[in-house]
């Protein structure tokens, strides 16, 4: 079975759940906390149509979802792909909110997506498609409220498209509706780069806590995207050594290490990183069993499962993905002792940027690259110590450590606010 088989078997937001109920009995939380967060707050279906070029009509669907407000104004990436359903946002939006938690920033989680291809939409076609999602979503919106930012398939100029749209209903520039924009728009220095630094920033320093020399150590990577192409530039400037990369339609393979510049040119030229002459040619399913110290997957949510965790060969998997590993995995991981980056965790270098972008629009304030990269690191090592300290002292695994100080925080917030009326 292949990799992306499995991924449709599995249901994100039971997963989702299940994670929760763990961390929530483990917790010995409140029934009345556990009803409300297991669930989202707010759930916006839209169906809505775009002028096509050819001057057809087409109907898309579209979602918002807030899970959790408790500790700020909701937060998430907005997603096109064609296989976007109503419970992988509902998943990716109580991600959003542990993410935010673990972290330690004031934001509650969301998530947004279309189901669309938009490899197959021109650019005029793409950004008509931007413009009305954004008005049907703006009931939710707004820089106090909730704000969206980029995930997959999505970029710097969706978001100013989306920034724009909004300012245009508002009267006025609203530059804080939504992170990941363009520098001349509000963006922050570094935000592109964030998601895969964070990531790299986790790997150090589980390098460390096990004892892993990073110089020569062997590197797969699945998905070679924002995350996984800026992480694969981040971890060989530490010395490791770049042997695997995949993506939807294929992947590339050499022992002795792969040229990260070249190939992101190639990826670049080709949109994939099939085909890339300085190696041999492998898929998903062998990259993910690659014989490695260090696997990131990078790509979408349930990549590893049952099925297939028993291939996995690496010492430290760094999550750069949502959800790529199933409860199931967890287990297995945990009996073999390989060290897990969860997710909530490993990747929210993105929203911790997100964050500092936010803080810099409402300010009218902008920060230098060193400033923002500085800050970044400074908050991703203290939250990886934080969990481990948490992982060290319940005897528990690192997904679970990284729930239990998330839940109690988002947990602690709903409690104290209380319930209204």
């Amino acid at each position: 079975m292949t990799t992306e088989h499995a991924a449709r078997r599995v249901d994100s937001w039971q997963v989702a759940q299940h994670q929760f109920d763990i961390a929530a009995e483990r917790l010995h939380l409140d029934q009345a906390l556990r009803v409300i967060l297991r669930q989202t707050q707010r759930e916006l279906t839209v169906h809505f149509p775009v002028k096509m070029d050819d001057g057809t009509v087409r109907m898309f669907t579209g979602y918002r979802i807030q899970h959790n407000l408790g500790r700020g104004p909701s937060k998430g990436g907005i997603r096109y792909h064609q296989d976007v359903s109503l419970n992988e946002v509902r998943a990716l939006a109580m991600w959003m909110t542990w993410k935010c938690a673990v972290v330690g920033i004031p934001f509650g989680g969301g998530k947004g997506g279309v189901i669309v291809d938009p490899k197959r939409l021109s650019k005029r076609e793409l950004e008509g498609l931007t413009r009305r999602f954004t008005s049907e979503i703006s009931v939710l919106i707004g820089p106090e409220r909730d704000i969206p930012a980029p995930d997959v398939n999505t970029n710097p100029q969706i978001m100013a498209w989306m920034m724009d749209t909004y300012s245009m209903h508002a009267g006025y520039t609203v530059p804080g509706v939504v992170t990941g924009k363009p520098l001349s728009l509000g963006g922050s220095e570094g935000r592109n780069e964030a998601t895969g630094r964070g990531v790299v920033f986790c790997i150090v320093e589980a390098a460390k806590k096990i004892g892993l020399d990073l110089p020569g150590a062997r590197v797969a990577i699945q998905g070679f995207g924002n995350v996984g192409g800026t992480a694969a530039k981040f971890v060989v400037e530490q010395g490791a050594r770049l042997i695997a990369v995949s993506d939807a339609r294929g992947g590339v393979h050499n022992d002795e290490g792969l040229d990260v510049s070249r190939l992101q040119s190639w990826y670049q030229e080709h949109g994939t990183v099939a085909g890339f002459p300085a190696g041999t040619s492998i898929d998903n399913a062998q990259l993910l069993a690659m014989e490695c110290e260090i696997l990131i997957p990078a790509a979408m949510e349930s990549q590893i499962t049952a099925e297939n965790v028993g291939n996995v060969k690496a010492r430290i998997v760094a999550e750069g993905a949502n959800g790529p590993c199933t409860p199931d995995a967890d287990a297995e991981f945990a009996r073999r002792g390989i060290f897990v980056i969860p997710d909530i965790l490993c990747n929210a270098g993105g929203v911790t940027v997100s964050y500092f972008e936010w803080v810099q629009d409402l300010n009218r304030d902008h920060w230098t690259e060193a400033n923002v990269n500085a800050k970044l690191r400074e908050i991703m090592v203290r939250s990886f110590n934080e969990v481990m300290t948490i992982a060290d002292h319940e005897q528990c695994d690192n997904r679970m450590a990284a729930y239990l100080l998330a839940v109690e925080r988002v947990a602690d917030a709903t409690a104290i606010r209380g319930l209204y009326p």
